[in-house]
């Protein structure tokens, strides 16, 4: 029986895996062709729902003003501005809809996409009791928002400060936006 070198053998178990890899990257780049555009859709339909949440009557988007830190998207309707804006939390980026009235108060918050902890940080998407109070406590407020433990006006979210920062910074930066229009 003749015994391979081994260099022919790391050779040989190379190759194989680089054939294998190869296929599964040519499978997944299959997947994600079919399936991209199914997804951007859902996000394109999430995001006119959070629009329409935050703005009655929805609105058209409009340029972001230049210096707009964390804000993603910006739209214009009949009563206000709808501010999509993308703080950092705990878990990660919190993609959230900020509507602000044309005076400059808060109409409303709603939660686009999220990765905080659940039960935790997630509260602040969550469409429980816990979670709509939390929203809704951004409902007429102007100027800076903070939590109360910063000094503001916002209770945190239970065991998740961060969080609940995360979101008031998401405010203050639709805030600063439509301030900034003028």
């Amino acid at each position: 029986m003749k015994t391979e070198s081994t260099v022919k053998y790391v050779a040989r178990i190379a190759l194989t895996l680089l054939l294998i890899t190869a296929v599964v990257a040519v499978a997944l780049a299959g997947v994600n062709s079919v399936t991209a555009p199914r997804i951007a859709g859902l996000k394109a339909d999430k995001t006119q729902k959070a629009i329409e949440a935050v703005l009655p009557g929805g609105g058209r988007e409009i340029a972001v003003p230049a210096g707009a830190e964390n804000v993603a998207a910006l739209y214009q309707g009949d009563s206000g501005y709808a501010v999509e804006v993308t703080p950092a939390g705990f878990g990660g980026t919190i993609d959230m809809m900020v509507g602000i009235s044309s005076q400059g108060e808060v109409l409303g918050i709603s939660v686009v996409s999220q990765s905080e902890t659940a039960g935790l940080g997630a509260v602040c998407a969550a469409t429980t009791s816990a979670g709509q109070a939390f929203r809704g406590q951004f409902g007429g407020l102007s100027g800076s928002v903070s939590v109360t433990k910063d000094g503001g006006q916002v209770d945190a979210i239970t065991g998740a400060t961060i969080t609940s920062r995360a979101v008031c910074a998401g405010v203050n930066a639709a805030l600063a936006c439509v301030d900034a229009l003028g």
